[in-house]
């Protein structure tokens, strides 16, 4: 008997969502990646003080919660560590703004599953049609300060839509705690030599996902860390 292809994914791909007071957008996160037949989800709930955990809990995901708000690198850290304990051949990191489209993830898949790369990044750059000035700004400004710290480009080092082989995902060490993680994995595929490729994303942007960005304020803090996470990496 042929086996669905849905059933397939399932069994080896693993979502992991950082999530902190997402309550507004979680739900329909999590059922839009259900309906791409990706079910096995893990919810980090980092702290939260609304409903986000019980609403993730209601649909099924599995749930892991911080009791004190750890930040974005410390919520994926403890997601990936959770899929590679589960089994997972492909991890997936989706943020919970309800930013990302769910139908933008078996693009993602592709390039591992074939075996042409260890680690996918979705970029909203490749066309950036709809994005806000803004925003483009700022990407290519982070992109930049990636690219001097830690020597590669990418042409969206800030996307929270990533894929890893299990491989290429217990090679990385996460250190970072917050939104600075985006740039520490990118280095991270260069100091283990992982096959790095991007596809073409597009980002849904709303108010509400908007506000979670980074303000100029959290920007410098974001580029002081990274120095600093810099600064480490040459002393170990």
């Amino acid at each position: 008997m042929q086996r669905r292809e849905d059933d397939m994914i399932d069994k080896r791909v693993v979502v992991v969502i950082p999530a902190y007071n997402e309550e507004r957008t979680i739900t329909g996160v999590i059922r839009g990646l259900h309906r791409q037949g990706l079910t096995s989800l893990i919810v980090i709930d980092d702290g939260s003080s609304d409903h986000t955990a019980e609403l993730a809990f209601q649909e099924g995901a599995i749930l892991l919660r911080h009791v004190l708000n750890r930040g974005l690198g410390g919520a994926l850290g403890t997601g990936i560590k959770a899929a590679l304990h589960l089994g997972a051949e492909v991890i997936v990191t989706f943020d919970a703004d309800g930013q990302h489209n769910p139908n933008d993830v078996p693009r993602l898949l592709e390039p591992i599953t074939k075996g042409d790369a260890d680690v996918v990044i979705g970029s909203r750059m490749l066309d950036p049609l709809g994005m806000p000035y803004q925003r483009c700004v700022a990407n290519w400004i982070a992109n930049v300060v990636t690219y001097l710290l830690f020597g590669t480009w990418t042409t969206d080092s800030q996307s929270g839509l990533r894929a890893f082989s299990s491989q290429a995902a217990a090679r990385m060490r996460i250190m970072t705690r917050g939104m600075e993680v985006s740039s520490e994995i990118i280095a991270e595929t260069v100091k283990n030599r992982l096959r790095r490729q991007e596809v073409p994303v597009k980002a849904i942007y709303t108010d509400y996902s908007l506000s979670k960005g980074q303000s100029f304020h959290v920007g410098l803090q974001t580029l002081m860390r990274l120095i600093l996470a810099k600064v480490r990496r040459l002393t170990l």
